[in-house]
């Protein structure tokens, strides 16, 4: 199985290394790829319960951390992670370094929580994690796609699966924090996961012209939260109950994303919905869908 080393600051966009898997580099700077690293970092919790507890087919399981010397910075794999009473995590280096010079290939060493730059396992020959990889694998031209594919050993990359925690600190838990009160069919708190107020401001912003009022926003906010809760009464909860997701962001503003949901069915079949989020003082809420 390959294994990729993210490095910074360098002009060649992919370095071969005999028989060691092919660096492809992108800056530090790429928005793309720091989101990648965020987001391993918000799920890494799943990875550390399947770590613990390996589900059936679950195999390889890998964690990326960025390693400091003397002013460089080189992001290295670590197979054969394991974690201390602490939460240190402790791993044998898998790629040899270009960079850094205080570690060397096959070396055990441990890093602290917040040096994880991404993790991955396969389940199934099927990636789950390894965020920084897919987002190099996104920007690799038709040529530098097929090398990478091949470099992986018949690993199957598809949108994935993605475990945001239930709650409403990021626009992704929000967004299953709604879906979780569908489950539980509670309107109650399928609302405190909403901000009609908001997604009145921009559904008006979208349809007029002109300078929109509080009262205007108020009326429209009321319609939408009376729509809202009519939609559950007269045609029931969504059925949501074991299906899988995975999640892109679309920034509009800090506080304002469009949320993309790959949905996996218990039936076989996929669906996608864009959802509009935002952060109001305290809590990440749902809007409306996007169009």
């Amino acid at each position: 199985m390959g294994i990729f080393t993210k490095l910074f600051s360098r002009k060649k966009n992919v370095i071969k290394r005999g028989n060691n898997p092919d660096v492809y580099n992108m800056t530090s700077e790429n928005e793309r790829m720091n989101w990648s690293m965020e987001k391993a970092r918000l799920t890494f919790h799943y990875f550390q319960d399947c770590l613990q507890n390996p589900k059936a087919g679950q195999e390889h399981f890998s964690i990326k951390a960025r390693i400091e010397d003397n002013g460089k910075t080189e992001h290295i794999w670590l197979m054969e992670p394991t974690f201390d009473a602490e939460g240190n995590i402790f791993g044998v280096v898998g790629n040899t370094p270009i960079y850094v010079k205080n570690i060397c290939l096959h070396q055990k060493i441990g890093v602290t929580k917040e040096f994880i730059s991404d993790w991955m396992l396969m389940e199934n020959r099927r990636l789950i994690g390894g965020y920084t990889i897919r987002t190099i694998r996104e920007g690799l031209s038709t040529n530098q796609l097929k090398d990478f594919d091949r470099s992986v050993g018949g690993m199957k990359i598809d949108a994935g699966e993605d475990y945001f925690l239930t709650n409403l600190e990021t626009p992704e838990g929000a967004i299953l924090s709604l879906e979780e009160t569908y489950n539980q069919k509670n309107i109650t708190a399928a609302l405190d996961c909403k901000d009609f107020t908001k997604e009145a401001e921009l559904l008006l912003q979208k349809s007029m012209n002109t300078i929109l009022d509080d009262a205007l926003i108020t009326n429209t906010a009321k319609a939408l939260k009376s729509s809202f809760i009519l939609g559950l009464e007269e045609n029931g909860f969504p059925n949501l109950m074991g299906v899988k997701r995975a999640f892109k962001r679309f920034k509009i503003t800090e506080k304002h994303y469009i949320i993309t949901q790959f949905c996996y069915h218990t039936d076989g079949t996929t669906s996608i919905q864009k959802f509009h989020t935002y952060k109001n003082d305290l809590d990440w809420k749902v809007l409306g869908m996007e169009d």
